[in-house]
């Protein structure tokens, strides 16, 4: 990896947006040009039930998570758990007022799906944001961040400092749902959120275009010395596990924040928080 002590050279490659559209993304009518996601229909946020759930396991609908009433371990649990691995779909374990409480009482069988209920943004709809901004792109790429209530916080400071999109993988993640929307106190409406299926191959696409890659890890380049003035993307891993390993291959310079505390570990949002600020620092000097 090339050391840069100062600001990242660009890379050769154009980053302007293409002008190839997503003619699916582009042609769903949205009533505010300016919001980015917006609810599709509240009465089908959640699918719930044995048979419904199944169907819909086995179908083509874009499911978020699964949510299975705690202490039902029985055959129809199984099945339903076997399908939500095949997919990759985060299973959360819930009691059973939690579930009633999601569907307002009906008859869930202790299983409930929160399907999704907003419209992604494309890649180069993030691109664009950053060209009409007349700004060098600053994207935020979460690798699976479980917690809708961390992607909801990580959305609310993104918008605040000015990030063009958010990119998320389509599986082992948590999806633009109604708790990330009222964590984010409104700036699910301002922050694209686009969905891809791999993210090695999207943070290869990304490079190609001309964005320099950071990731975050214990031994990296003090967080405070970053200089994110270029075009950049910034990888936030998993509130456990941290950035996969194949990922972190693809990653340009790791970031870290020092700690000297007893404590040495942070919540993801709060992490995510700290380090978009350092990059809005650079991007935006005194």
């Amino acid at each position: 990896m090339e050391a840069r002590n100062k600001q990242a050279k660009p890379r050769k490659n154009n980053f302007k947006a293409s002008d190839n559209k997503d003619r699916n993304f582009k042609n769903k009518s949205r009533q505010n040009q300016e919001n980015m996601s917006v609810p599709i229909d509240d009465t089908i946020e959640f699918v719930y039930g044995h048979h419904a759930s199944v169907e819909a396991l086995k179908g083509t609908t874009e499911i978020n998570k699964v949510w299975l009433q705690t202490g039902l371990a029985d055959t129809l649990h199984q099945e339903i758990i076997a399908l939500a691995k095949k997919r990759g779909l985060v299973i959360q374990d819930a009691p059973k007022s939690k579930l009633d409480e999601l569907v307002d009482g009906q008859n869930h069988q202790g299983i409930v799906l929160s399907i999704a209920a907003y419209t992604y943004a494309t890649i180069d709809d993030l691109f664009k944001k950053a060209e009409e901004a007349g700004e060098q792109p600053f994207f935020l790429i979460l690798d699976s961040i479980e917690d809708p209530h961390n992607l909801g916080s990580i959305l609310r400071t993104a918008d605040a400092a000015g990030v063009h999109g958010v990119i998320i993988p389509k599986r082992r993640a948590v999806q633009l749902t109604a708790t990330v929307a009222k964590t984010s106190t409104g700036a699910i409406e301002h922050v694209p959120v686009a969905r891809v299926t791999n993210l090695v191959q999207t943070v290869e696409q990304l490079k190609e275009r001309g964005l320099w890659i950071f990731g975050t890890d214990m031994n990296g380049t003090d967080y405070r010395q970053w200089d994110a003035r270029g075009a950049v993307a910034l990888i936030i891993g998993n509130e456990g596990k941290g950035i996969a390993q194949l990922l972190k291959k693809s990653v340009d310079e790791m970031l870290t924040i020092p700690m000297v505390g007893h404590v040495q570990s942070l919540n993801a949002s709060v992490a995510a928080s700290l380090l978009i600020y350092g990059g809005f620092n650079s991007r935006h000097p005194l």
